[in-house]
């Protein structure tokens, strides 16, 4: 089977989808005071700290993995994934304003949200792009190495997730990790070498 490239519009298409669903989850996680993974979670614990929007933490904080997104996968990658986070940071900036979430189940947040992020880096991850941080390093070493992108994806998370404790309660801290658990499962199972070939 001769696999096909994805269009232009089909990848401004994946690249919207994708970062409106990392923002959902994200506004999910935020409201049930939870965190996850990756420089999201990273985003998300500065932003409890600080006070400030966790779009604009999350952009700031992705600008040194911009060099390795370029050196490693290349600068259309690299240039997706910057598009990709402007959108993220755009759409986790106005999503308090279209979905005021003023109650949520945290078990519904961490699950649902957790997985929800997940489907929007599967779908950044099909069509070459990424949400940055240690998503760059994860497909590096899967497409470079063999390596399993979510696992290595699952380590970095729980690492994140576990510097939680600074900012969240013991109860919240086990919550996310459940969540990151979840978005890592959806990277486990749907990305994995050979499976998709349409780039």
């Amino acid at each position: 089977m001769n696999p096909h490239r994805h269009t232009a519009l089909e990848d401004i298409h994946a690249l919207l989808i994708g970062s409106s669903f990392i923002a959902v989850g994200l506004t999910l996680l935020k409201a049930a005071g939870l965190v996850t993974g990756g420089v999201a979670g990273v985003a998300l614990i500065v932003s409890y700290i600080s006070g400030w929007p966790v779009g604009v933490v999350f952009f700031v904080l992705n600008l040194p993995f911009y060099v390795l997104a370029q050196r490693t996968l290349g600068w259309m990658f690299t240039f997706k994934t910057l598009a990709t986070n402007l959108l993220l940071a755009g759409f986790a900036w106005a999503m308090p304003h279209w979905l005021k979430v003023t109650g949520v189940d945290p078990i519904f947040a961490a699950i649902f949200g957790g997985t929800i992020i997940g489907m929007g880096i599967l779908a950044l991850a099909r069509h070459r792009s990424s949400v940055g941080g240690i998503g760059v390093l994860a497909l590096y070493l899967q497409e470079r190495r063999g390596i399993s992108a979510g696992k290595v994806q699952m380590v970095a998370d729980c690492v994140i997730v576990g510097a939680g404790f600074f900012a969240i309660s013991f109860d919240k801290l086990l919550l996310s990790i459940a969540s990151a658990v979840a978005l890592s499962a959806v990277i486990i199972a749907n990305h994995k070498p050979g499976r998709y070939a349409g780039y």
